[in-house]
């Protein structure tokens, strides 16, 4: 591991068809300034999932510098990543609050790190393949896409809350994305909370007697984890989604600088884990690979794991100010129900994108069942019961998508009915 880097040419200039490497930065004002830039890439999705789930969000912002640090330390700093809050534990920590309060949410974002950190080591040591074959594009797909869709009900029951709000917070966040392109397009769900909240303000809807109360710095509040088995079984299909994102980063960040990291991913599964954990042991959203910062290093062409270092700092000392966590709070509801409403569709339409990308084959009895199923029974929120345990759509359709396919796979195999 090396943690200098060496200087890209002159450090102001980037020839064309060239990148700056991990291991090379531009000078340290135009790095610094990369690094902002990634903080804020990643503040619009990160903030949100707390503020969606009722954490702390200075907490999440600092397990999320953490977690990237570690995850540059873990990586050799060789692999250019922001670790931010993930979507895929909205569904999972709302359910198991409102059952077992909050301290049983981050007990289940323990787990699925720990979980997560066992795979990064079995991958490390045996190789990715066997995620593949386990998980092929078509049940990768549908877990991302149940996910989403779970969540429709929580966006409608903000939304009904403030309307207008929440239609202005939603179009503002479409127009925005037509209407300007490069780092102000990319900022859009950002750039409409700000616009909603804005407006939520003139119209009386936002209360500031918090954050007047609240200090100028200290430390985050941390919340300790506890255990029910009955919630465990709604955050352990998140894992999947973890392993798919990662796996999915790994081979973004190659593409995009021409390296092999294959190497790489169990690392990037351990660190991703380890950040979760370290996350589940204080009160923090589980953590992920931040596809945002990928489009910022896609269009500034700079892929140093320094403006990376920067960016976990700048955080780390923006979740040491109560005041802004009190700040971040004061969102209101219409401008969740606005936001969500894009952001849940959002995360649905990425598991189309994984079978568009991967070409799936929908014509195949296999692939078309190992989707339908599974959707519904997310849409739906299918429940069941046993004992003590209680397991939601989430769970039952990435079970049943992974049953279904591979079941489905080796009859037709047996039979001759079905592709191999």
């Amino acid at each position: 591991m090396r943690l200098g880097w060496k200087l890209h040419g002159d450090g102001a200039r980037i020839a064309p068809g060239e990148v700056v490497a991990p291991h090379e930065r531009l000078s340290w004002p135009r790095t610094v300034g990369i690094g902002l830039q990634h903080i804020v890439a990643m503040f619009g999705a990160t903030f949100l999932v707390p503020v969606l789930t009722k954490f702390d969000p200075a907490t999440t912002l600092f397990f999320s510098a953490i977690g990237t640090i570690a995850f540059l330390l873990i990586t050799g700093n060789r692999l250019p990543s922001y670790l931010g809050s993930s979507f895929a534990f909205i569904a999972p920590i709302t359910a198991a609050t409102a059952s077992g309060g909050q301290s049983v949410a981050v007990g289940g974002i323990l787990a699925t790190g720990l979980l997560l950190a066992l795979v990064g080591v079995v991958v490390h040591f045996a190789g990715a393949r066997w995620i593949q074959l386990i998980m092929p594009p078509v049940v990768t797909g549908v877990i991302v896409a149940l996910i989403g869709l779970n969540l429709a009900p929580v966006a409608w029951s903000n939304f009904q809350l403030a309307p207008l709000t929440a239609v202005v917070t939603l179009a503002s966040i479409i127009l925005i994305q037509v209407l300007f392109q490069g780092i102000i397009g990319r900022l859009a769900i950002l750039l409409g909370v700000v616009i909603g909240y804005a407006f939520a303000s003139v119209r009386g809807e936002v209360s500031f007697v918090d954050v007047r109360k609240a200090d100028w710095f200290g430390l985050p509040h941390f919340t300790a984890p506890s255990f029910d088995p009955a919630v465990l079984g709604l955050f352990l299909p998140v894992v999947l989604v973890l392993i798919a994102e990662n796996v999915g980063h790994v081979k973004s960040v190659a593409a995009m600088t021409g390296r092999d990291y294959d190497k790489l991913t169990g690392r990037a599964l351990f660190a991703d884990g380890l950040a979760t954990t370290l996350a589940g042991l204080g009160g923090g959203s589980g953590t992920t690979t931040y596809a945002e910062n990928i489009g910022v290093m896609a269009a500034s062409r700079v892929y140093s794991t320094a403006a990376y270092w920067v960016a976990a700092f700048g955080a780390l000392a923006l979740s040491l100010s109560p005041k802004f966590g009190a700040l971040i709070n004061t969102v209101p509801a219409g401008v969740l129900g606005g936001v969500t409403t894009m952001l849940y569709g959002m995360i649905g339409i990425l598991g189309a994108r994984i079978w568009v990308q991967a070409k799936v084959d929908f014509s195949d009895s296999v692939n078309l069942t190992t989707a339908a199923v599974p959707l519904i029974i997310g849409i739906a929120n299918f429940t069941w019961t046993a004992g003590d345990l209680q397991f939601g759509g989430i769970a039952l359709g990435t079970a049943a998508a992974l049953v279904i396919y591979h079941v489905m796979r080796a009859i037709g195999r047996w039979r001759g009915t079905a592709e191999g």
